[in-house]
């Protein structure tokens, strides 16, 4: 029996396992926001990873924002060798749509519910791949370490950034992957982000008093349509990065996805607010494109004598390991291999964990079996054997790298 055909038989005798430890995952709402249930999460990744052999321990996060319920990180280990891979991922997910999402249903191969594509079915491809590998002793002098975090649907400063603030990634790494929903290709990019909330204030009079109020709404208006032009520029500026034929190429940016403001349809508002959310081609150069965004809004409030202030929430760099690095090669070898199809390379239209790593020259994919267009969504779902098939190109791809 050749290797492939191996690891997919280990897999196969276990795909009742599988989908129970994802019917399990799915049960728990770890939404974030608010970042709930986080600590429940994580006592069942390390419970299963315990069972599988992956020697896990979980790092509690101090001085997390405390909206976070036990905001933590599970680590764990297969093989104890020098050289080293890591799999990593993240247990919250996106509110749901409703409840109901959050009882798992197997219906015609697939298993539905909130996070089964983003990303707890990746989880449990990611955990019995390491654990394949390493019965299957394939790891020869490495080991794989896995990181599941706790807060990437907000930020991931919390949770991957205390990785990287603790020194708890070792930049001799042979290769990251993550298993975010790449619907079988492979993420060897993904864009930068820079969000931002812009605060207006104004002055509250009652509505028969009007005229001595200082209406914040009219300013945000006013502040917010350069904003929106200067949106419409940047979806026409394209990226020579591969993308997936139904992903925008231009850098993507949503103005007032966040908006409020006053206290009573009766009174002139006294403050407002509305957020800018962008998702920055590889090609643009953030910092530039921050002053841009700042010098436009302070200059339309200098126009009308609105009183603005401006918040940077987040400014992430995009990410990219070229498709010719051996570790790339290597990985598109392994997924041709278990797809039985030519792998391709394609930038991810958001952001992703794999900054974390490659900031540190770590080359860095994402490869999950969900898929992005169900991601998020109220039947998101997980084909139960693509997250065989994703488990086996984990096991195979660490095997190839360090035996």
């Amino acid at each position: 029996m050749d290797r492939v055909a191996q690891v997919e038989a280990w897999l196969d005798r276990r795909s009742e396992e599988m989908a129970r430890l994802l019917e399990r995952l799915v049960a728990v709402d770890s939404e974030n926001p608010p970042g709930r249930a986080l600590g429940r999460c994580a006592a069942i990744l390390r419970q299963e990873m315990d069972r599988l052999g992956l020697s896990p321990e979980i790092i509690d996060i101090a001085g997390a924002p405390a909206h976070l319920e036990d905001p933590c990180v599970v680590r764990g280990t297969a093989g104890d060798g020098d050289r080293l891979v890591y799999f990593h991922g993240h247990f919250d997910v996106v509110p749901a749509q409703h409840p109901a999402q959050f009882t798992a249903r197997r219906q015609d191969g697939r298993i539905i519910g909130r996070g089964a594509a983003d990303m707890k079915g990746g989880i449990v491809s990611m955990l019995y791949g390491a654990a394949a590998a390493q019965e299957l002793g394939l790891l020869g002098d490495g080991r794989i370490v896995v990181h599941l975090v706790c807060d990437e649907e907000t930020g991931s400063v919390v949770g991957a950034g205390h990785l990287r603030a603790a020194g708890l990634i070792d930049p001799a790494a042979l290769a990251m992957l993550t298993a975010e929903p790449s619907g079988g290709g492979i993420w060897n990019a993904a864009r930068g982000a820079i969000s931002l909330r812009v605060d207006i204030q104004g002055r509250e009079a009652h509505v028969g008093q009007a005229d001595t109020g200082v209406n914040a709404f009219e300013h945000l208006l006013h502040v917010a349509r350069p904003v929106e032009r200067y949106a419409a520029e940047m979806a026409g500026r394209h990226t020579a990065t591969p993308m997936h034929p139904d992903d925008a190429t231009g850098t993507m940016i949503v103005v007032g996805g966040l908006f409020g403001g006053g206290s009573n349809f009766n009174v002139v508002p006294g403050s407002a607010y509305f957020t800018v959310d962008g998702r920055y081609n590889p090609e643009e150069d953030l910092g530039v494109e921050l002053k841009r965004l700042t010098a436009l809004i302070e200059d339309a409030a200098v126009e009308v004598g609105a009183q603005v202030s401006i918040t940077t929430t987040q400014s992430q760099p995009s990410a990219r390991t070229a498709p010719d690095h051996p570790a790339a090669a290597a990985l598109a070898r392994v997924v041709a291999g278990v797809q039985g199809a030519p792998a391709r390379f394609e930038m991810c239209a958001g952001i992703l964990e794999i900054r974390w790593y490659a900031q540190l020259g770590i080359p860095a994919f994402g490869f999950g079996p969900g898929r992005l267009d169900v991601s998020h969504g109220p039947e998101e779902y997980v084909e139960e054997a693509a997250m065989r098939r994703c488990a086996a190109v984990y096991a195979l791809y660490a095997g190839d790298l360090l035996a």
